[in-house]
């Protein structure tokens, strides 16, 4: 085939599991985690790395900030054969036992952001696969550290979301906050949504674990609010769910 556009591969990977970091900074550090790891590709804001998990190719891709590069580096993705995704990146707690340094599992996601709506309508919820949010929290517990499963607010505007005040629907967006905190979310990030839409009209099976870097509302409430910007947990985590998926693959044929 043909490579692919915005990723610049084409099918001769022979992967069909991805690891999807936002940062292209992160992709060398996913990489080193694999066994085998090597330079893949790099164009626009996908840079790629291949390696294996229990014998499985396996490609560590950014996808950069936001549902519209997500949702096209999963499309071509699919179109080279993945069909297995899992994103790693980072959030902002919401929960208030949700704090710096622990893991979040989002099993579905809010669609308040604009990428999933030229999927599907807004009814349609967006939501992770079972077998892939199962191994993600295993793996995160396996590691000893505090893991949360739930949901989580996916959003396009990090600064709506930190300075709503000087927005001009600040009322709104702070309206809708309280709402998703007191219906239970967990924490806040940018690409869930669209990788679970997309994977569900793909008929990939997708799921998303996240490293809380802080929690602005238990800042708000002047509880001890720990900061943590390393990911290797999560890292950790989601490279031990693929080699759980990759056995169960193997064990189901």
């Amino acid at each position: 085939m043909e490579k692919m556009y915005h990723v610049g591969f084409d099918d001769s990977h022979g992967a069909k599991y991805a690891i999807l970091p936002g940062d292209p900074g992160r992709v060398e550090k996913i990489a080193g985690f694999l066994d085998n790891p090597r330079f893949h590709c790099q164009n626009r804001e996908y840079t790629t790395w291949l390696g294996e998990v229990e014998g499985e190719k396996v490609l560590a891709m950014s996808t950069g900030m936001g549902g519209p590069s997500t949702a096209i580096g999963v499309e071509e993705l699919y179109q080279t054969g993945v069909r297995t995704f899992i994103r790693i990146g980072t959030c902002g707690g919401m929960a208030t036992p949700v704090m710096g340094g622990d893991l979040v599992v989002a099993n579905a996601a809010i669609r308040m952001e604009g990428t999933s709506k030229e999927y599907v309508p807004i009814e349609f919820p967006a939501v992770s696969n079972i077998d892939v949010t199962n191994a993600l929290v295993a793996a995160g517990k396996g590691l000893g550290v505090a893991t949360h499963c739930g949901v989580v607010q996916c959003k396009d505007s990090f600064y709506g979301q930190h300075s709503p005040e000087r927005m001009p629907v600040g009322e709104e967006l702070m309206g809708k906050w309280r709402s998703w905190i007191m219906a239970g979310c967990l924490a806040s990030e940018m690409e869930s949504s669209a990788l679970f839409i997309v994977s569900a009209v793909l008929g990939a099976r997708a799921g998303c674990i996240l490293n809380v870097c802080w929690n602005q509302e238990r800042k708000r409430q002047g509880l001890s609010n720990p900061e943590c910007h390393d990911t290797t947990m999560a890292i950790r985590a989601a490279v031990e769910a693929v080699r759980i998926l990759v056995r169960q693959d193997k064990a189901e044929g």
